[in-house]
Formats: C-alpha cells, structure tokens, sequence
C-alpha cells in the first residue's frame, strides 16, 4: 500500500441549517460507472442526498434531494440497505423512517415506531464487555468500525483514545465456541478533545474525527522495533481546523479512490482525498 502523503479539500458541501451528525455513502455506488453517492442528516431535521458529478467542468457533489416531510426533530443517524434501494433514518422524535430510491426519488414507505419481541427465536445474548477491566475505555464509547478482514476493531472515547481491539477469524470460523476480542493497543496523546467518529478503509487507514476540529489518519506501524508485543499504530497525517466546530462524523466511500465525507456542527460537510503528494 502506498502511504499517503497529503489530505486534498475537493468540496465543501453547504445546504444543512444545522448540525451535521451522521453521513452514511450508498454502498452500491463508486463502482462500475455508478456515481459515488451519500446521505447526510441533520439538526435542521432534514436527510439530503448527494451525488458525485464527475461531467461536470468542476467535478462537483450536487445536493439530489432533500427528505424533509417526515421527521418532526433533529435527525441523528442514517444508514443504507446493502442493495443501496433502501435508507433508513433515526430522529430524536422517536421514529424511524424507510425511504425507497425509485428512480433517484425517495418515498418514506415505513414509519417505525414501536419494536417489541414476537418470540425467544431471535434473542441475542452478551458474550463479552470490552470495558475498563479489560484495558477498556473510562468515558463515552462514541463509535466504532471494523477492519476489511472483520479481525480488528477499532474505538473511540470520550476519553480522547482510540482503542484497537483483535480476534482470531480462523478459530472463529473453524468453531461453534464464541472466540474473545482482545485488546491490542491504545492510541492516546493525538486528539485533545472528545473523538466522535472512527472509520477503517479498506486498505487499513483509520480515520478519526473530533470536537478538536481536526482529522487524523492511523496506519499499522511496520518499523516497530521488537519491544512491542503485538500490532502497533502511527500517525500518518493529521488535518487541523478540518471544520470550523465539532467534527461529527467521518466515513471513507465504497469506491476505489481514497475519498473521505466528514460533518460537522459548522452545518457542512467535506469531500477530501489522500494524495501521493505531500
């Protein structure tokens, strides 16, 4: 993997009347000629949707559509159905909505607000706490994101750490038995206030952002020396004033190119690429 060298600002994406929580890309975009496409969701309680226009003269993101008829408060969380046909959108007014993508316009088909459990065929059951007794965080989990091989997982804190956490895919694979995380190391001493979103890429760059402002990139560090028993992180390149207050939100996109979305409570979002270039 070529490390990267330099962090490119390609658009600031303006629209949202308040804070930026979460962003979630199509899954199903980015590849095979699909343009790259996004959902945000916002304070203002309104989800836009927004797509890559690489025809265009400047190469620009567009706002495709706004979702503004459903939620009555503050939309907090979104995420797309692995088909990439289906949103699903989480708001402080206790509901959940279902948007359908037909045509590149977006019906709410479904309004979620009661869950209960029809039977015992389906119940979950806790198998392991990754908490302060296990070399855990102290404060706030704010989020977390798996690597590409689903072996690693990585944290972030109110305590202002990143947390990298392990299992053995193989044994886990091979057995029925539940197979425990462990933790491997803690990266402390980088943000200096709380860090509320963590993604892993799939060519293993983490990527954390925080109420500093500021965007930072972690890579498995290769030249450790032998004192160190087991995996270890570096820095490899670090954005500060990345937006003008609290960064809410990084997620790297399905494509191939290393493009990254970040929001914030500034009311924008970022579209930035690591370059070879310093």
């Amino acid at each position: 993997m070529e490390l990267a060298k330099g962090l490119r600002e390609i658009q600031k994406l303006e629209g949202h009347t308040d804070k930026v929580w979460s962003l979630a890309w199509n899954p199903v975009t980015g590849v095979a000629g699909i343009p790259l496409s996004f959902a945000s969701c916002s304070g203002d309680k309104t989800v836009r949707i927004w797509e890559h226009n690489p025809s265009s003269s400047t190469s620009s993101w567009d706002c495709k559509a706004v979702l503004d008829e459903t939620h009555t408060r503050t939309v907090r969380s979104c995420a797309w159905s692995p088909s990439g046909k289906f949103l699903a959108t989480a708001s402080f007014d206790a509901t959940t909505a279902i948007w359908e993508n037909v045509g590149g316009d977006y019906e709410c088909v479904s309004t979620l607000e009661i869950w209960a459990d029809e039977g015992d065929d389906d119940d979950w059951a806790c198998v392991q706490t990754l908490g302060e007794t296990n070399n855990g965080h102290s404060s706030t989990v704010w989020a977390l994101s798996f690597n590409d091989g689903g072996d690693k997982m990585v944290t972030c804190s109110d305590d202002l750490t990143l947390k990298i956490w392990g299992t053995d895919n193989e044994k886990m694979q091979s057995t029925d038995d539940f197979v425990p995380w462990r933790h491997l190391c803690t990266l402390s001493g980088y943000h200096d206030r709380t860090i509320f979103s963590v993604h892993w890429s799939r060519d293993n760059i983490i990527a954390s952002g925080a109420a500093d402002d500021t965007i930072r990139f972690f890579v498995e560090n290769d030249d450790k020396d032998g004192l160190v028993d087991g995996p270890s992180y570096k820095l490899l390149l670090k954005k500060e004033k990345a937006h003008d207050m609290d960064i809410n939100s990084v997620q790297w996109s399905p494509g191939e190119d290393r493009i990254l979305a970040s929001a914030a409570d500034d009311g924008t979002i970022k579209i930035w690429e690591l370059t070879s270039a310093g």
